[in-house]
This record gives structure tokens, C-alpha cells and sequence, in this order.
């Protein structure tokens, strides 16, 4: 058993005993991540008692003071102060001193950070009453653990010396995550991200990356009883498939991060021995629809043949198969819920994936409802078999599909071992026994030799190892490979990035590489305005993307993310671009650029 394979069956050991237990360990006050070479007994502060912030007045004007405790650190990056006037936030400058420059593991990069005290002065300008001001800050603990980003309001009265923290900014206790969005999702309501979630499972139905299970919907949809009953209980098994689905997908996720994987959301499709075996699925399915061979039938639950009781477990696998397929990519909406979700403990982020699942399944289970729709379908008939006979060539594509991802994966190599399984399978498929045949009676010659081509086509699995394989360039060669180096090189500089994070097993991304970022107007665009376009490819594990990722409060791609000419944040663009809307976009980043230009060169002007 090679280590890639068993490293696989200890996550799933790790899931069903993350499920088994409730996610206690990540309901409780510790760290999802425990501390690198640490003991998992390690207890951490309350965040206000690590960062203690006082106020100093004296004829000098006002200061701002954190008293950090040892073996903990803020980042100077993520200090910010604004003043509050009614609706209205103003950023104030902030004069910092220097502090401790480390590297730091999750960002992979080195930083900034400040330890045991922190007092810097505060300009509030000229203001003869009390001052509302907002104070943002973010810290971590050596040991492991990073708080998110935390927000108070004061009032600061400087005639009377007196702070007055704002009744709104009550101390969240630290959730133990690793880190959050940045701005984020973290404060985001309960009831907000299921909704959020819910619609994201909706308009996941009309993503690209869907489209390889159109025909499983498709089979769903014709194997719809005429009874409306039996319709129903086909569109709740379907939608019990999804929703399971989604749940145990996300209760594995969550427990790799809690072990310390820095994984996200489709990382099942970052498992090259996971994408082979959903190749060989796909191409079995496709076979049994063509009607080589009867097996897998169970699976599919198609065909007058089988019974009601077959067909419901069908159903229930056919949602279960689309979910595992389309759930890699990340639809509008659904990205800040999942944000949230991995945040918070384990019974409500599996609360929230599975309102997410269950707005996917929404549109098929209403259309069992729908009376209308089934009286429009033509009456049973051989129809129905060539019908059956023509969804086989969409799980063909799929498969097609799939070994791409696995050439991106594995190499030339990998592909060539599956292929040779596919065969296999498609030789055991063929021997195997027919029903009509046997007569109830086992054929020893035909079912052993089928039995050692399956297990030939099983064996091939282990032996696919991951490649590193270089970042494709689409659309022209102003894409540089992403990292962290690169983006904070380009950042110094003062010039606008383009940043765009990937994979092959994402059909949205691809689209968008396709339409937009490879289009014409959009690499003149990018060449002429100065923009830095970053790539990253999430296609195999990469620590430094899952770390921009979880940055911003994701889970998975695509994340365009694009910086404006010197300085400021970045600017989450939508998940499915238009030319029209990049483009407005890119402009609008170097238009900070070419107005710090023209302000230096004012400044230049004799008098």
C-alpha cells in the first residue's frame, strides 16, 4: 500500500470518527489546528485578555496602547483605525513603529508583527468633544492559533480623559480557526449564511460545473414514476442523496482541517486516485447505458426491470454521484456562506452545507411536484431505451473530462494506467455472465477471470502519484505562476495585480479562462495598463493558494481577486467574469496609479 493510498484511508478514518463524535473537538474553546510540534493540551487566552487595548491622553494628544501577552503577536498589517461621525467611517492615519519581522507558516511569507507592547499615536484632528473611533487589529499565538479579525468601537473624550467602549462591541470569543475572511464573514449571522447557502445550491444548478451531471439529472428525471407518489419519493430520495452527500463531503473537510490539512472545498477532485475511480464509474455507467452490460443497473435505477424499491435507491445514488462531481466549484453567493461555515463549530457548519445541498436539490424535487411536466412526457415505451442508449455518450464526455484533470495531475503516465484499467473493466464487463445466460448458476471460468480484471483496474489506483506539472498559460503569455513572493513584489511596486486561482476539475474557471481572461481586449488590457496577472492552479494541494483562499473567506475556486495601483485592498471580482465588467475593473485599479503619477509630477512644477 503505498503512502498517497493509505494517507487517503486514514481521512477517511478521520471522517467517520469527526462524525462519530459529533465534532466535539471542534465545538470546544481549542484550535482547529493544533500547534505545529505542540501538545493538543495547550490553553489559549480569551482574545481580550491576549490583547489588552488602553488609551493614554496627555499634553502630547492621544495614544493608542495594546499590552500583548507573551508568546502572542498582533500583525502590523491588519492594524486600522477610523473615525465614526453618524454613517460615515474616515480612515486615520496611523504612525507605527517598527516591529519583528518573522515568517509566517500559513501565508508562507515573511511579516510584520509586534510582541508585548504596542503604543502608537492617534491623530484625531481638531475635535473639542468625545471622538467615536473603530479600532481593527488581528493577532496569533505561537503555538498555533489564530484569532479572526477583531473590531471595537470607543468613544474617546480627550477634554475629560475618559474611553467609553461602544455597548455594539461586545469581545467574540476566539473560534479557534486558523484564520478567517479578511474583513470577513466571521460576524455573519446564522440565519443569513443558510440563506446565502441555500441560494448559492440553487444557482449551482445553472453553473458550468454542473454540466457533467446534466445527464444524471436527465436519468433522474425519466425514472420519475408516473404515480405521483412514486414521483415524490424519487425526488426526496434524490434530494436525500444530495443533501447526505453534501454533509459527509463537508464532515471530511472539516476533519482534514482539524488534523491540520489545509484543504478547501472539491478537494476530493485534488485526489488523483479519487478522479481515476470516478473515470472508471463514468465509464461504466456509460457502458450499462448502452447496453453492454446490465451491471451497475442498481446505481442508475433505470429500466422497467427494476423494482420501485431499486429505483428509490437509484435516485438516492443519483444525487449523490452529481454532488460529488459538481460540488468543486463555488457558485455567486455561496462562497462567504462557506466562509462562514469552516469557522464556526462543527454541528453549524454542517447546518449550513446542508442547506446548501438542499438548495441544489430544490429544482428537481419541485419538479415532482409539477403535475404539468409528467403529462408532457411521452407514455413508456422503446422510446425510453434509446433514450437510455443516448445519455450514455455525456458519461463518456465525463469520463473524457476526467482524465484530462488526471493528466494535469499524474501525467502522461497516470492517464495510460487508467486507460489500461478501463479496459479491463470494459473486458470484466463484457465476460461477466448475463442473467439469461447463467440460469442462476455460476459460471467459475467467465467470473474469475472477470473478477481478475476488475481487481487489476482496482490495483492501478495506488500507484498514481501526483506530478507537479507547470501553470498553463491561457489567452497569452502575461500570466506569471502565483506566489505569495510575487504578489508582494508586484504590491511594493505600486502596481495593480490580477490575481486568478484555478483548477482544471473546475468547468467554471475554465469557462472564464476561455470567454474572458483569454480573450484579445482583455491581454491588451492587462499589457497596456501595467497589471501584474498572477495564476494560480489549485489542481493538486498548494498551501500558499489555500492560504489566499482562506484569506478572503473562501473555500474553493475560482477567486479573482484584483489589487489596485498602489496600495488598499483587493477587490473580489465575481465569480463568472464579462469582458465588459473585467475591463471596467482593470481600469479602474491603475486609474490610482496614474493619479499618484500626476501628483508627483505636480509636485515636480517650479512656482
Amino acid at each position: 500500500m503505498t503512502d498517497s493510498f493509505r494517507k487517503n484511508f486514514l481521512y477517511l478514518l478521520a471522517a467517520l470518527a469527526f462524525v462519530l463524535t459529533g465534532g466535539a473537538a471542534a465545538q470546544s474553546n481549542q484550535p482547529l489546528l493544533p500547534a505545529p510540534g505542540g501538545s493538543d493540551s495547550v490553553q489559549f487566552l480569551p482574545v481580550d485578555e491576549a490583547y489588552r487595548q488602553d488609551f493614554l491622553f496627555d499634553a502630547q494628544g492621544v495614544s493608542a496602547i495594546f499590552q500583548i501577552a507573551p508568546d502572542y503577536y498582533l500583525y502590523r498589517e491588519k492594524l486600522a483605525l477610523y473615525r465614526l461621525d453618524g454613517e460615515e467611517k474616515t480612515p486615520l492615519p496611523l504612525t507605527l513603529p517598527d516591529g519583528e519581522v518573522i515568517w509566517d507558516d500559513y501565508f508562507e511569507k515573511e511579516t510584520e508583527v509586534y510582541r508585548l507592547q504596542l503604543e502608537f499615536p492617534i491623530d484625531l484632528g481638531d475635535s473639542s468633544g468625545p471622538v467615536r473611533v473603530e479600532m481593527h487589529y488581528q493577532g496569533c499565538a505561537d503555538a498555533g492559533l489564530c484569532y479572526p479579525p477583531q473590531v471595537r468601537q470607543f468613544t474617546l473624550d480627550p477634554t475629560s480623559g475618559s474611553v467609553t467602549p461602544a455597548d455594539s462591541s461586545a469581545p467574540p470569543a476566539a473560534t479557534g480557526a486558523r484564520r478567517t475572511a479578511a474583513g470577513g464573514s466571521a460576524g455573519m449571522a446564522l440565519p443569513l449564511a443558510l440563506l446565502l447557502a441555500f441560494a448559492g445550491g440553487l444557482l449551482l444548478n445553472l453553473m458550468p460545473c454542473v454540466f457533467p451531471v446534466l445527464s444524471i439529472k436527465l436519468l433522474a428525471v425519466s425514472q420519475a414514476a408516473k404515480h405521483a407518489n412514486q414521483r415524490h419519493h424519487h425526488g426526496w430520495a434524490y434530494s436525500a442523496g444530495v443533501v447526505l452527500s453534501f454533509v459527509l463531503i463537508a464532515a471530511l473537510m472539516l476533519a482534514l482541517r482539524a488534523g491540520g490539512e489545509a484543504v478547501g472545498w472539491g478537494f476530493q477532485l485534488q485526489s488523483p486516485w479519487l478522479v481515476a475511480a470516478l473515470a472508471y464509474l463514468f465509464f461504466t455507467m456509460g457502458l450499462s447505458l448502452s447496453g453492454v452490460t446490465e451491471f451497475g443497473g442498481s446505481l442508475m435505477g433505470v429500466g422497467s426491470s427494476l423494482s420501485a424499491q431499486r429505483g428509490l435507491r437509484g435516485s438516492f445514488a443519483t444525487g449523490a454521484l452529481a454532488t460529488l462531481v459538481a460540488s468543486p466549484c463555488t457558485a455567486p453567493m455561496m462562497g462567504s456562506a462557506l466562509g462562514f461555515a469552516v469557522t464556526q463549530p462543527a454541528a453549524v457548519a454542517l447546518t449550513v452545507f446542508a442547506a446548501l445541498g438542499a438548495g441544489m436539490a430544490a429544482p428537481f424535487l419541485l419538479l415532482t411536484y409539477i403535475p404539468r411536466l409528467t403529462e408532457k412526457l411521452p407514455r413508456p415505451g422503446p422510446w425510453m431505451d434509446r433514450f437510455k442508449q443516448l445519455l450514455a455518450f455525456p458519461m463518456y464526455l465525463t469520463a473524457i473530462w476526467l482524465l484530462w484533470v488526471l493528466g494535469r495531475q499524474s501525467g502522461s503516465d497516470g492517464v495510460a494506467l487508467v486507460l489500461a484499467g478501463a479496459v479491463a473493466i470494459a473486458f470484466a464487463l463484457w465476460l461477466w455472465p448475463r442473467p439469461l445466460e447463467s440460469q442462476n448458476k455460476w459460471h467459475w471460468g467467465k467470473g474469475a477471470t472477470a473478477l481478475l480484471a476488475l481487481a487489476f483496474a482496482l490495483l492501478l489506483l495506488p500507484r498514481l502519484t501526483t506530478v507537479q506539472q507547470p501553470t498553463t498559460i491561457a489567452g497569452g503569455s502575461y500570466w506569471q505562476p502565483y506566489s505569495a513572493d510575487r504578489l508582494s513584489a508586484a504590491r511594493s511596486e505600486g502596481r495593480p495585480v490580477l490575481a486568478n486561482m484555478t483548477a482544471a476539475w473546475c468547468i467554471t474557471c475554465l469557462a472564464n479562462e476561455k470567454v474572458v481572461l483569454s480573450s484579445d481586449e482583455v491581454s491588451e488590457a492587462v499589457q497596456q495598463l501595467g497589471v501584474v496577472a498572477l495564476k494560480g492552479d489549485w489542481t493538486n494541494q498548494d498551501p500558499q493558494i489555500s492560504a489566499l483562499l482562506a484569506k478572503y473567506g473562501r473555500t474553493s475556486v475560482p477567486l479573482y481577486l484584483l489589487y489596485p495601483a498602489g496600495g488598499g485592498e483587493a477587490k473580489i471580482l465575481p465569480q463568472i467574469l464579462t469582458r465588459e465588467g473585467l475591463l471596467a475593473a482593470l481600469n479602474a485599479a491603475a486609474q490610482s496609479q496614474l493619479s499618484a503619477s500626476e501628483a508627483e509630477s505636480d509636485d515636480k512644477l517650479p512656482l
